[in-house]
């Protein structure tokens, strides 16, 4: 099995492993509905669900007399059906503020985001024993969704991008003991960045990355996307640039057993990890825009706005980010095209003054 095979088999694995722990905690009716749900769904989607049903198997068992002395392990599928509106419209509001059943000290919160996710994760649930006809309805289709207000997207600007560059460049503005890593990582940070904010690829398909996926000769590289699909995307000399300059400095690492092919790699000599990449954007986006909370994330929706704003395209936007739905991209970047056509509006003049 290859590296890059590899990686994505061990996550795999230890995402199948969590699951199954989450599941040891719900009742026995959760087994039969993931696996059910397994072929339309990511690992990934699963787990979330298990948590927030969690959430909500708690939460009858505490704060629903109807539910009262039971533990969730002991609720059937009869129980179900005992489930009623003014339960969920009291579980969501329960939800905004919550301590967790495992540290009551450790309290939670939820926005709407937060809370409509937790809807979705229960009515996904009634609604496969529902179409089984294992239980008589589905009570969490008849409670609306909380309001979803818009956040506008957090980006960064052109000069913004072309600052985070140059701050990697110098390492000027780094701490006194950051500056004694950047001489180790100054490559490797540019390379990282550069790809991100040139490619709008994710954090994992990153990670992810070996050496044997790239392939200069016609700028294009190989990435693994949610679900496991592979495809080839493509960038341009900025990025080629970047990489192959880091390339030549990763064959100088004797990196650890098993990490042969990781294109990027941390200070332990092993494949970079998720949190050390997030710690890195961090790291230099604080320099350049300290009130924007930059991720990962955000370098991808620079991309794809930058991409948007000199194609207008948003299917060519959907394709390259790896969006199965075209809605989806059109729900990020609608503002620009509504920007965009109020900029026609004002244009277009029918009398000159």
């Amino acid at each position: 099995m290859s590296d890059h095979n590899s990686y994505y088999q061990k996550e795999l694995q230890y995402n199948t492993k969590r699951l199954r722990y989450l599941v040891r905690d719900l009742p026995s009716f959760c087994g039969e509905y993931f696996r059910g749900i397994e072929h339309t769904t990511s690992i990934l989607t699963r787990i979330n669900y298990a948590y927030d049903l969690r959430i909500f198997f708690d939460f009858l068992v505490t704060e629903i007399d109807t539910f009262a002395g039971l533990s969730p392990l002991e609720l059937t599928l009869e129980h179900l059906d005992k489930i009623q509106i003014l339960h969920i419209e009291k579980y969501l509001e329960y939800a905004t503020y919550y301590s967790n059943p495992n540290n009551l000290e450790q309290e939670r919160q939820n926005g709407e985001m937060g809370k409509a996710r937790k809807l979705a994760s229960l009515r996904s649930l009634l609604s496969y024993f529902y179409k089984k006809e294992k239980i008589q309805r589905n009570v969490a289709q008849l409670v609306d969704l909380p309001k979803l207000t818009e956040k506008p997207i957090i980006r960064l600007d052109v000069d913004e991008v072309a600052k985070l560059l140059d701050a990697v460049e110098s390492g000027n503005k780094l701490t006194p003991t950051q500056q004694r890593y950047h001489r180790y990582t100054k490559s490797r940070d540019l390379a990282i960045l550069t790809l991100l904010l040139g490619t709008g690829i994710r954090i994992s398909e990153c990670i992810g990355l070996n050496i044997s996926d790239f392939d200069f000769r016609n700028n294009g590289f190989r990435v693994t996307r949610k679900g496991g699909d592979q495809v080839i995307l493509y960038y341009g000399d900025e990025v080629k640039e970047a990489i192959l300059d880091y390339i030549d400095e990763r064959k100088k690492i004797e990196t650890l057993p098993g990490h042969e092919e990781a294109l990027f790699l941390s200070i332990q000599r092993r494949r970079i990890s998720h949190r050390a990449l997030q710690n890195l954007v961090k790291k230099y986006a604080k320099i350049v825009a300290p009130l924007k909370k930059i991720t990962p994330h955000k370098l991808r929706s620079t991309y794809g706005t930058t991409l948007y704003q000199e194609t207008g395209d948003i299917y060519l936007v959907a394709d390259v980010l790896g969006h199965k739905d075209v809605n989806t991209t059109r729900k990020h970047y609608a503002a620009i095209g509504d920007e965009q056509r109020r900029i026609a509006a004002r244009v277009v003049k029918l009398r000159r003054d």
